[in-house]
């Protein structure tokens, strides 16, 4: 008598193990993690500055791929410019070993969203004389040996 593909004493456990694996990868792909982060600066129209990169001017709306520390630089004429290393927290779902269900096996897709706002302060101009008398008072300290 020929064996069933589906007698587990004949190497029904391969198909069953194969039929397994192509269900599970045809359901991946379905969902993922979207991640995406807002920069929020008040007053807005602050140039963006991610790790260094430029990524646009606020409200700016990134999105990225790992989370963790990023600097970031917000640049606008007439106000201070404002550096911070910002945390980036890491959802339950997208930890090990968690975060392989969620990117690969939810049959929706999620958004990850982080906002973070930054106020911006006027920039101080120092008047022409107050410059010329601090840089005398250097000059004189520098002379002086102070």
């Amino acid at each position: 008598m020929p064996a069933s593909p589906w007698n587990v004493a004949t190497g029904g456990r391969s198909l069953i193990a194969l039929l397994a694996l192509v269900l599970v990868a045809g359901l991946s792909g379905c969902g993922s993690v979207h991640r995406r982060m807002t920069i929020n600066s008040d007053p807005p129209g602050a140039l963006v500055l991610i790790d260094g990169e430029e990524k646009g001017y606020t409200p700016a709306q990134i999105d990225f791929t790992y989370y963790g520390t990023r600097e970031i630089t917000l640049i606008k004429d007439g106000y201070e410019t404002v550096t911070s290393m910002q945390r980036v927290k890491t959802p339950w779902y997208q930890v090990v070993p968690l975060d392989f269900f969620s990117d690969n096996l939810l049959p929706f897709k999620v958004t990850n969203r982080h906002n973070f706002t930054y106020p911006l302060k006027p920039q101080v101009i120092v008047g022409t004389q107050e410059l010329i008398d601090r840089a005398n008072d250097l000059r004189r300290e520098t002379r002086d040996g102070q």
